[in-house]
């Protein structure tokens, strides 16, 4: 088993064994400026989040909403991209040792740089996983096959609307954990219902045997939003609602990184109660 997938792997039984889900925290590369992002990734690994999403900014991104949009577009005014990301994912691993850390993002920048120098870039910048929102495994196999060679995790995404056999794809494809979106659409709507997500889940663990984690992200915006998805899954993840408070933030010319600090422990405290 290779570093990188040790430390999701490690990530996900520190959390069981603490009887609890794993948190998971994506923030934008280079939002609002590289320095400042690096603070922030820094600081919600310090106030609790067991893994975090490092999001590539790409000038076409398709699942996220506003909120995420916006921030890509900030960081892109920044000078944020695949280059850049690299070195804040450094700096955060050269802190963080244990921490989990994915490269979230799409394949647009991948496929220029192609996969395998894109997973040897990846590995040498700390990451342990990639998460790319518009490469399905079961279409191309050559990034899945450049990162198992890479030591890295692929991880998919399966949504409300996948086909059994894409399920079964993502799981054959599947390292670290799979991430399930909660609803059908985009980033930073609210989740009105779990009852849907509690059986997709339970069905998924069933087809997988229960091997890999299954993480929950969209429309988990609050405490007890994420306490609810915990009493279920594997993994929580926010990612809108951090992106939003960061942005507010520095709109009012406060500094983003105690703001975020207190709302990763507030996650963390909620995932963590009895």
């Amino acid at each position: 088993m290779s570093a990188g997938q040790g430390r999701i792997a490690a990530a996900f039984a520190r959390a069981k064994a603490e009887k609890r889900a794993a948190l998971v925290v994506y923030l934008t590369a280079s939002d609002p400026d590289a320095e400042t992002s690096k603070r922030l990734m820094l600081a919600a690994a310090e106030a609790g989040a067991d893994i975090i999403e490092i999001g590539v900014p790409w000038s076409d991104p398709s699942a996220d909403g506003k909120v995420i949009q916006a921030a890509i577009h900030r960081a892109l005014l920044a000078g944020g991209g695949l280059r850049h990301t690299l070195p804040i994912c450094r700096a955060v691993r050269d802190a963080h040792p244990d921490l989990g850390i994915v490269l979230f993002g799409y394949a647009n920048p991948i496929v220029i740089s192609g996969p395998q120098t894109f997973t040897r870039k990846a590995a040498a910048a700390g990451a342990d996983a990639v998460l790319c929102v518009d490469y399905p495994p079961d279409e191309d196999p050559e990034l899945t096959s450049a990162l198992a060679a890479g030591g890295l995790d692929y991880v998919p995404l399966i949504a409300p609307t996948s086909t059994p056999a894409r399920i079964d794809a993502a799981i054959a494809a599947a390292g670290g954990f799979i991430y399930y979106v909660s609803m059908t659409g985009i980033t930073g709507t609210a989740l009105a219902d779990l009852d849907a997500p509690r059986t997709q889940v339970a069905a998924i663990r069933e087809r997988s045997g229960g091997k890999i984690p299954i993480a929950v992200g969209f429309g988990i915006r609050t405490p007890g939003a994420a306490r609810a998805i915990a009493s279920f899954a594997d993994g929580v993840v926010v990612g809108s609602a951090a992106v939003e408070l960061v942005h507010t933030a520095v709109t009012a010319g406060r500094d983003p990184v105690p703001e975020l600090a207190a709302f990763v422990r507030s996650l963390r405290d909620a995932i963590s109660r009895p």
